[in-house]
């Protein structure tokens, strides 16, 4: 019985051993070797004094060692907090901070851009991949390789019980900077196994990992992959044209991505080996232009697809049955296997069919909320009325933020968010984080931010602003604002306006200033 997100590799190394785990640029590893490869570093993390519970952060590209940490961190009996490789310093900063991180693992170029944020974290100890920086911050710092040493065979592995919290994701929310979600060992072993019965994944699969591992869909890739022996090829940023090669190259058999990697890969040019290797391809992170999914489906004739919706707060939720794609291809499907989907209005009770409700999640899936923050967690999850009864507590639920309506078939349509979150490139954006980005330039002196439809990214991010002096430019703002955020943040448009509209109360009148762009 699986109770801890490391028995996936685990039980994956004693079924196939000798068969291909990980695969990143050249170099491939058996199950056996990321195993001990796991288990070696967990002893490093031991014996630094991790303790039940404690963080570890990974700050590195999609590698072969980045993964082997989030297992060996569990293994050890603490919790693995995934950095998106490419966010800015202080962006990391503040994970780095608010996760409360006692150890972290970066390569030595990363740890160098890091040195100076480093003070005010609580990282005790760092964890070099590769080469050791030639100057070292005022933390204890240890080398990667010499923990591959110091275990071949598992011992003293720390077992969970499945509800212990694993791992931290870092979502943007709607007021700010990045809040972290707080996933249990339950919850990964549940998503694995759930995603990989209704893709059909079995140990001759060859998964591309092509999104980041800080994102829940990412993230599963990896897990989907170890809890069936399949072989995971990593990828970081790509071009369009590297992903044939790839797929020629290692005979791959399933891509889950976002609609902009998508609408990208339609262009590119697919040699028969490539196109004829793919068993599936799923999209997430935003609805699948009907266009672009015709000619997909044209480029891989005999590949299924698969159409899918999920959030953080509950890993994974819904994906329509391939069957029912030409019957309604803007339909977000039904729940996933193990996962009940409601759909609510604001007093918990159903709607009816096509009547417009929150799309509320229940089942094992549910993460635990909201790292150190009880309000949000109680504004997210919450009670649904009709789980309680005279012999138990009431069930706590995600209640998304997303309207859907169901119709007569019980099949989901989504309709919209409910809160200011920018949707983009597969990213959930706080417009208050790209807002704060943009007063920190020193440039503006008023700034809003939101989102309008984007064919190719879902939405693309604008800016309007007032100029903090007469001779702000557009180009010298974007400039600073890419110095400050990763580029999926960077708006694609900004406006300089004179002012901004306010509401009575003085608030942006943001709906009117949307209007306005809009118009």
């Amino acid at each position: 019985m699986r109770t801890s997100l490391h028995d996936l590799l685990r039980d994956a190394a004693a079924a196939w051993p000798d068969a291909p785990a990980l695969t990143y640029r050249d170099e491939t590893i058996t199950y056996a070797d990321a195993w001990a490869g796991a288990t070696g570093a967990a002893v490093l993390l031991r014996g630094l004094g991790l303790e039940r519970g404690d963080r570890v952060a990974i700050f590195l590209e999609k590698r072969i060692e980045a993964v082997l940490a989030m297992f060996a961190a569990t293994a050890a009996g603490g919790m693995f907090v995934p950095i998106n490789h490419v966010l800015k310093s202080a962006q990391v900063a503040h994970i780095l901070t608010d996760s409360g991180a006692r150890v972290l693992v970066t390569s030595g170029d990363r740890l160098g851009h890091l040195a100076a944020d480093l003070a005010g974290t609580a990282v005790e100890h760092v964890i070099v991949v590769g080469a050791m920086p030639s100057t070292a911050p005022t933390r204890a710092v240890h080398s990667w390789s010499t923990a591959q040493a110091a275990s071949t065979a598992g011992e003293g592995v720390v077992d969970a019980i499945d509800l212990d919290p694993a791992a931290i994701l870092y979502t943007s929310g709607s007021t700010g900077s990045p809040k972290g979600v707080v996933l249990s060992h339950r919850n990964l072993i549940v998503g694995a196994e759930s995603v990989s019965t209704y893709l059909g994944n079995t140990s001759a699969d060859v998964i591309l990992s092509v999104l980041p591992l800080s994102f829940d869909a990412g993230l599963s890739q990896v897990t989907t992959a170890f809890s069936v022996g399949a072989h995971c090829v990593l990828v970081n940023y790509l071009l369009a044209r590297d992903v044939p090669k790839l797929c020629a190259r290692h005979g791959v058999t399933g891509i889950t991505g976002v609609p902009p990697l998508w609408l990208q890969l339609i262009d590119a040019a697919w040699p028969d080996a490539a196109a004829q290797s793919l068993r599936y391809f799923a999209n997430t992170g935003g609805r699948m232009p009907r266009a672009a999914l015709e000619r997909l489906r044209a480029i891989f004739p005999g590949a299924t697809p698969f159409l899918m919706y999920g959030l953080t707060e509950a890993f994974r939720s819904t994906y329509l049955d391939p069957a029912e794609i030409d019957r309604r291809p803007d339909s977000i499907g039904k729940a996933i296997p193990n996962a009940q989907i409601l759909v609510l209005r604001h007093d918990g009770t159903p709607c009816a069919p096509g009547e417009e409700g929150e799309l509320v999640h229940r089942g094992a899936l549910v993460t635990l909320g909201y790292w150190g923050d009880p309000v949000r967690t109680a504004e997210r999850y919450r009670p649904i009325a009709r789980s309680a009864g005279p012999w138990r507590s009431a069930e706590v639920a995600v209640w998304s933020g997303d309207t859907v309506v169901a119709d007569d078939e019980g099949f989901l349509y989504f309709v919209g968010r409910r809160d200011d979150m920018i949707k983009t490139s597969g990213y959930r954006v706080s417009p208050t984080e790209i807002e704060e980005a943009a007063y920190s330039t020193g440039m503006v002196r008023d700034a809003v931010a939101f989102g309008i439809p984007d064919d190719a990214l879902g939405q693309r991010i604008v800016l309007v602003a007032t100029p903090a002096t007469a001779d702000v430019e557009t180009d010298a703002l974007n400039t600073a604002l890419r110095q400050r955020l990763p580029l999926y943040m960077v708006p694609g448009r900004i406006e300089l306006r004179s002012h901004l509209h306010r509401s009575p109360n003085g608030k942006f009148d943001r709906n009117l200033i949307k209007a306005e762009v809009h118009a």
